[in-house]
């Protein structure tokens, strides 16, 4: 499927966001077994002069499980390079090549590249120009507002609408804000109105009715989830069911700890030790558990065995109680009506 039926299908669509160290092959099937988006990103390519693209993620796109489409990001600002790895990555089974203009990590923005790259905006569009040059299927933008101010998304937002992207996708904050509140959904608005591609929605979506709040007065033509699916993987199918208009089904304490045993069989690798494990798990439940009442948190990101580790979530899980799994803050920023 091309990114162009994705974007022609009859409802939004939902995407799930690229997440360093999270978003691989396994996490894409667990996603998908519990109803999973409509699109996904890849983990970005990091693209520099002596980069070769990383075999993690060409291997999980060449064996994507999901049968839905994938789209390939890279992350860099050099240019020959860029154009290098795009060549190369439009040969493999992606439905578009996504560049990377959001990354908040100090040591990406450091190096311009990711969110660094938006201080240099006239750097920005030669890049763009290259690139829609260099990319004979649909190319995408991924990027924040702006590097210190969202005053600086007018001009990045000129300089996006000259490019014939096929999709933008904004994340509704500063890279200096990292992914603190607020989250300036009124701007995505803007671009809705400026740009003459798709725009979809990114920053900070928790719960199907602040999605359904979001599309509706932004406009956008999609939503890009990513700690919301970590926290819920029932959270792509209450979107739907919300927009359906039926009542949205949230998880029992039982169905929350199954998912959390099935996300530990999924991470798990040959020869790592317990503690090992735990860390890794620990990257995943420092989102979930914002959505689990008292103490499980704390408990969690102080173990250091499997036993420890599911005696914590038997505690605090082995019930049949509904759980909307929404951190306190989930309401953000949203738009004025």
């Amino acid at each position: 499927m091309t990114l162009d039926e994705v974007m022609r299908g009859p409802g939004p669509v939902l995407a799930l966001a690229p997440m360093q160290e999270v978003t691989d092959r396994a996490f894409w099937t667990l996603v998908h077994s519990y109803g999973g988006a409509d699109v996904y990103w890849t983990e970005y390519f990091r693209v520099h002069s002596t980069s070769t693209p990383e075999k993690k993620i060409v291997d999980a796109i060449n064996s994507n499980t999901t049968g839905r489409p994938v789209i390939a990001q890279m992350i860099g600002n050099d240019i020959p390079e860029l154009v290098r790895t795009a060549k190369f990555l439009q040969q493999l089974p992606v439905a578009a090549i996504d560049l990377n203009l959001g990354c908040p990590a100090p040591i990406v923005y450091r190096k311009c590249a990711g969110g660094g790259l938006l201080r240099e905006p006239e750097r920005i569009d030669v890049i763009l120009g290259t690139l829609r040059d260099a990319v004979d299927i649909a190319f995408t933008v991924k990027t924040r507002l702006g590097f210190a101010s969202v005053e600086e998304f007018d001009r990045l937002l000129s300089i996006f609408a000259k490019h014939s992207l096929d999709a933008l996708t904004v994340h509704a904050r500063t890279v200096a804000q990292m992914y603190r509140l607020p989250v300036h959904y009124d701007r995505i608005r803007q671009a809705v109105a400026v740009m003459p591609c798709p725009v979809i929605a990114n920053g900070h979506v928790s719960s199907a009715g602040q999605a359904q709040d979001l599309l509706s007065r932004a406009g956008a033509r999609g939503l890009m989830i990513g700690r919301g699916a970590i926290r819920s993987q029932w959270l792509f199918n209450q979107i739907r069911q919300q927009l359906r208009g039926e009542p949205v089904t949230c998880p029992t304490g039982r169905e929350v700890w199954a998912y959390i045993r099935a996300l530990w069989d999924s991470q798990a690798h040959p020869g790592w030790p317990e503690k090992t494990q735990c860390e890794r798990m620990k990257k995943f439940l420092n989102y979930l558990g914002e959505g689990v009442a008292g103490t499980f948190l704390y408990q969690i990101r102080r173990v250091q065995t499997a036993d420890e580790f599911h005696r914590i979530c038997r505690e605090f899980l082995d019930h049949d109680e509904a759980m909307a799994l929404v951190p306190a803050d989930q309401t953000g920023d949203l738009l004025p009506a």
